[in-house]
């Protein structure tokens, strides 16, 4: 199919199998969206796949993108030393969108403390995965047909944890360029209002207006003003309407060969949009791509420096809790400018 400019979308059997040309009209694009089905993602499932891309041994998936190169060039990144926390605070009050709030016990407090034991001591515990707390999911968090990435089955995930794509395979830590995509800045607007999708022609404007585009081993954090507007209205239950990516966005994502993907909630818009795929997003970057996640970073912070500072990109670092067999961590992000 051809479109102006020589543009074009690869079809097969009517299903997009490519990313949506920057140079689309707006009603093209519109149109072309209107295609993406389960079938759809079913078919993304093998197109964008980096299935065998790095053996059958591989525990990193697309953080081997991350390499010692692009370490290099995102430490010169730093130019003014500013660091800037990507987490939110520990959610301790239960709420419609935090049903299993982060759980903190003081076990030696000051009061009464004596010269034989003059410490204070606490323990934490959290049920992390969800729309609450910051994490990172591990590439084994989902399954699909019965199947991880790579082709591993779900049952190498078992009570003792996982034996395929465990979260202490990231025990080097993450150390990478981190890229903010400040959707509601692009639109004038002070955040998304629940269940709106962003497509990739946002994607490409926001580059655009940020003077700089999305490579190879990037860490992408996709801003929808999640804290900012909890903060105002208050929670609300996340998981059924939220702001985040249309499933159109997956090839966008392949083609930049994105390391991380993150976001102030899940990533995925809520209700998809997408018949018989709830979280196409999840779905495809997780398992397809190998793409791990942060889900529920706190960008509130980090939106406002890279105004202040009228920067885009940073230096990323965080490192996820060794443990073997992990399907994931609780962590804090740091950005560094």
């Amino acid at each position: 199919m051809r479109l102006a400019n020589n543009c074009f979308i690869g079809l097969a059997a009517g299903i997009i199998l490519v990313g949506l040309p920057a140079c689309e009209s707006a009603t093209e694009s519109a149109a072309a969206r209107e295609t993406v089905t389960n079938d759809t993602v079913e078919q993304w499932m093998t197109d964008l796949s980096n299935w065998g891309r790095w053996g059958e041994n591989d525990e990193l998936g697309a953080v081997n993108l991350i390499t010692p190169e692009k370490r290099m060039q995102a430490a010169s990144l730093v130019k003014k030393g500013i660091s800037v926390s990507l987490a939110h605070n520990a959610v301790k009050e239960k709420a419609v969108d935090n049903p299993s709030p982060f759980e903190h016990e003081m076990t030696a407090t000051g009061v009464g403390s004596t010269p034989d034991f003059p410490f204070c001591v606490d323990r934490f515990s959290v049920l992390y995965h969800g729309y609450a707390h910051t994490h990172l999911d591990a590439i084994c968090h989902m399954f699909h047909k019965g199947k991880m990435f790579n082709g591993h089955s779900q049952d190498e995930v078992t009570e003792e944890g996982a034996r395929k794509y465990s979260i202490h395979h990231m025990k080097d830590g993450i150390f990478t360029r981190g890229i903010l995509m400040d959707i509601p800045r692009l639109k004038g607007v002070p955040y998304l209002e629940p269940g709106t999708p962003i497509y990739p022609e946002d994607l490409d404007a926001w580059e655009k207006k940020a003077g700089l585009k999305v490579s190879s081993g990037d860490v992408v954090f996709i801003y929808t003003g999640r804290w900012k507007l909890r903060a105002e209205k208050g929670p609300w239950m996340i998981s059924e309407k939220s702001a985040g990516l249309h499933a159109s966005c997956a090839p966008w994502l392949k083609q930049r060969d994105v390391a991380i993907l993150g976001s102030d909630a899940a990533s995925d818009v809520s209700p998809s949009g997408v018949e018989g795929a709830a979280q196409p997003i999840h779905q495809l970057v997780l398992i397809a791509m190998g793409m791990p996640i942060f889900d529920n970073c706190d960008l509130e912070a980090v939106s406002e420096e890279a105004a202040r500072q009228n920067r885009w990109e940073f230096l990323l670092t965080a490192a996820p809790i060794r443990v073997v067999g992990g399907t994931g961590s609780p962590l804090n992000p740091i950005a560094t400018f």
